[in-house]
């Protein structure tokens, strides 16, 4: 079958070429029955306006692939809710792609992208991946969580976030901190807050008592009582995430005396314990910084890197 054009679609519609621009566009002025009419006849031949009549219309057409680490990361999540309205706003179409931590399921994303001429990229970064391994796409993709100096990244203040809270529990008066995180194999959650929580033992003359391994809450769960101890009057937690699991032990234990602190500002730990401090990361920001550089680079401006700020959640 021959590919419809607008002329057809509006023989077949019965109304003018205009009024189908005018639907395609989303135009209020259009009337409901002329509109439902129109939309039927688009639908019944699968028809789709070409990328130069869009370009004339003024209409985005872009495509945006996005890759997340995982989509259970409540973290990751966070920063989606601010980046898709902002696509959709400009009339973008997000295809969402998870990389499970591995680069070669990166590789293979890229390649996908590639076929499908993506006009942009937003990829969450990890430490296993190398930053030369994203060097063709360096002029329409924008990196999140990590920065890689070649390519626009937008990353969130690790060791600062760490400090905010020894600082804060110094300030009332705690001395025995201990502290419970991701393995150093990880350069941001991991190496980045624990040398900021070792750092601030040092300078402050306080003894380190830390123990780093896995991301969730059932590890920190089954984990937390290597670093408790009866002087231990708070804990310091990398993530969220790990903060849950340790207040359900320390729950259980019935030690709700020691402070739990954690990092990242999740719904879910606030909803369970309110009066738990933690560091907003900027994930609410992230997004629109995010789409931003994406959209400057796209129209080749110069490539961009951010450091989002953090503070106390109380």
């Amino acid at each position: 079958m021959t590919k419809l054009t607008i002329k057809d679609i509006a023989r077949l519609s019965a109304v003018g070429k205009s009024t189908v621009s005018r639907v395609l566009n989303n135009d209020p002025n259009v009337s409901d029955n002329t509109r439902e009419r129109v939309q039927k006849i688009i639908a019944q031949y699968g028809f789709q306006p070409s990328k130069s009549a869009r370009a004339m219309r003024g209409v985005s057409d872009r495509v945006i692939g996005i890759i997340v680490t995982r989509l259970s990361s409540t973290a990751e999540n966070q920063a989606l809710s601010s980046i898709l309205p902002l696509l959709y706003a400009q009339q973008c179409e997000p295809i969402i792609v998870e990389s499970q931590f591995n680069p070669q399921l990166v590789d293979e994303h890229l390649a996908f992208f590639h076929q499908r001429r993506v006009d942009g990229v937003i990829l969450f970064a990890f430490s296993e991946l190398e930053e030369q391994s994203l060097q063709t796409w360096q002029h329409k993709m924008v990196v999140i969580a990590k920065n890689y100096p070649s390519l626009s990244s937008v990353y969130y203040d690790d060791q600062k976030a760490v400090q905010l809270l020894m600082t804060h529990l110094y300030a009332q008066g705690h001395r025995k901190i201990s502290y419970l995180g991701v393995d150093d194999r990880d350069m941001t959650t991991g190496y980045a807050r624990h040398q900021a929580y070792l750092h601030f033992c040092q300078q402050h003359d306080l003894q380190p008592c830390a123990l780093q391994g896995e991301l969730g809450y059932e590890w920190a769960y089954q984990h937390t009582s290597a670093v408790i101890f009866p002087e231990v009057s708070a804990l310091v937690c990398a993530t969220d995430t790990l903060a849950i699991g340790a207040l359900k032990y320390l729950q259980e234990q019935q030690l709700t005396h020691i402070q739990v602190c954690g990092v990242g500002k999740s719904p879910l730990l606030h909803f369970l314990f309110p009066n738990v401090l933690s560091v907003d990361l900027g994930f609410a920001q992230v997004g629109e910084i995010a789409v931003k550089q994406l959209v400057a680079l796209l129209e080749n401006q110069p490539i961009q890197q951010h450091c989002l700020d953090c503070r106390l959640v109380f």
